[in-house]
């Protein structure tokens, strides 16, 4: 199994939720002491160029991300041996359903439907490891129609790399082409259809990126809506 091919040969993503202390406050939320995740369908990737489909009623928000692409299987692994599980890394667009996030946080109910739309995890082709040094120190930027709205560093992030990897793989298996999607930094927001996506993932001593997003968003056809 190839993991350059991963969006097709991985089981599961697993995003983490609230990784960077100011996008935790800008939504009202607690910064976490210990990490949390929740779990994305593979049927939600959607490839560089392609269009996020927003059902009727939804309000739907972008956060860039750096993912982590397993490339051996990991099962309880600890942090010290965390890195030799990594097969690459990817930028991702984590699309969330605020409204039906915000109502299922208020009942305590899970996120499964405003995080798992088809079409809410657009993805890139796998940036080889060798290209990334520290993924601790890496820029993620995105804007929509060409105005900024993320600019930040995954240095900010609370838990880094081998802690979730440690903390997940406790609990669950990670696969070989698995996804970890590790958190947003500050300033998502809400798009509608006709909107245009792009992001960004580079070096921070580098003006090129490694790897960059261009995603239309219009309105989905389809039997879900907002009640």
């Amino acid at each position: 199994m190839s993991i350059s091919t991963f969006r097709h040969s991985g089981k599961k993503i697993v995003a983490i939720g609230r990784n960077f202390g100011a996008h935790a406050k800008e939504l009202g939320n607690a910064v976490p002491t210990s990490p949390f995740f929740f779990l994305k369908p593979t049927t939600s990737y959607l490839d560089d160029g392609g269009t996020v489909l927003i059902p009727k009623g939804v309000e739907a928000h972008f956060e860039v991300e750096l993912g982590v692409v397993v490339g051996k299987e990991a099962r309880d692994v600890k942090r010290a041996d965390a890195e030799r599980h990594i097969g690459g890394y990817a930028l991702g667009i984590d699309m969330t359903a605020r409204n039906l996030q915000d109502k299922a946080k208020k009942a305590g109910l899970p996120w499964s439907a405003a995080k798992g739309f088809d079409t809410f995890n657009p993805v890139s082709s796998l940036i080889e490891k060798s290209k990334i040094a520290d993924p601790h120190n890496v820029r993620l930027w995105l804007a929509v129609n060409e105005a900024m709205k993320q600019n930040g560093n995954t240095q900010d992030m609370i838990f880094d790399i081998p802690h979730l990897l440690e903390y997940i793989s406790s609990i669950m298996t990670l696969e070989v082409g698995d996804l970890v999607l590790t958190g947003t930094p500050q300033g998502v927001g809400r798009v509608v259809a006709g909107d245009v996506i792009t992001a960004g993932l580079g070096l921070p001593d580098s003006k090129e990126d490694l790897a960059k997003l261009k995603i239309n968003v219009a309105d989905r056809q389809g039997l879900f809506q907002v009640d």
